[in-house]
């Protein structure tokens, strides 16, 4: 299965190997189970504004930069159109709320995960659209072992988000320059699925949410595990396969 993938990996973007020195982590969803509170956060703060917005709403439009989200639902909704500072406002109820909320879990598996691929010689970077700097320091202080702060790309770093190309292609920059048959993307939302595929890059879906598998499929993941503990489980068969 994994040897097939890659050869078609390979075969649509006319690389002629893949030779991974860097695994480009999404953040929510995929390193730390924190989409159910992002679901609620998004919805009580957007009805503070008059946009109504569904547990499937926040799954759909994870990934890209809260900013662009709002100015998207509030055009979609109030058909208006408002600036980048109106939106930081809006976004930033959304991150009080959601930090008084429990403190999301590490995904199961992903530190099993990421000490293979450290055992491996394979570096370790983040590629968030998130903004909120409490949620950076906590990678810093729960995954220190396998990151650091020069390798963490953020909503901050591009002026495109998910699903445009631009968040991956920087975290390929901060993870030395690399070419995108030198990286693994892995991702568990469509928008980041497109952003890891648009950047030309291998990328892995976990479907670690309520989104049927298909909708990951389609949004043209090379390969789809349904949890995290199944790709750490494979991870070495995945790397054999190379």
């Amino acid at each position: 299965m994994y040897t097939l993938a890659i050869k078609q990996y390979l075969e649509r973007h006319g690389f002629e190997a893949l030779h991974p020195k860097a695994v480009l982590f999404d953040m929510d969803g995929v390193i730390y189970d924190s989409m159910p509170n992002h679901a609620v956060a998004w919805q009580q703060s957007m009805a503070h504004f008059g946009i109504e917005m569904t547990e499937a709403d926040a799954y759909a439009t994870e990934g890209a930069r809260g900013v662009d989200t709002i100015r998207m639902m509030v055009k979609k909704q109030q058909n208006r159109l408002i600036d980048e500072h109106e939106a930081q406002r809006m976004y930033d109820e959304k991150t009080r709320i959601f930090h008084e909320m429990p403190e999301a879990q590490i995904m199961p598996g992903i530190i099993e995960l990421m000490s293979q691929i450290k055992a491996d010689g394979i570096h370790i970077s983040i590629v968030t659209g998130s903004g909120q700097l409490p949620l950076i320091k906590r990678i810093l202080k729960d995954f220190g072992q396998f990151v650091d702060e020069d390798h963490i790309t953020t909503a901050y770093d591009v002026k495109r988000g998910k699903p445009n190309p631009d968040p991956y292609l920087m975290g390929l920059k901060k993870a030395g320059n690399l070419m995108p048959w030198e990286a693994f993307v892995v991702e568990n939302a469509p928008l980041g699925v497109k952003a890891g595929v648009a950047a030309n890059i291998f990328t892995i879906a976990v479907n670690t949410g309520p989104l049927p598998a298909q909708v990951l499929l389609d949004a043209n993941a090379d390969l789809l595990f349904p949890k995290m503990t199944d790709f750490s489980d494979n991870w070495e068969n995945l790397i054999m396969s190379i």
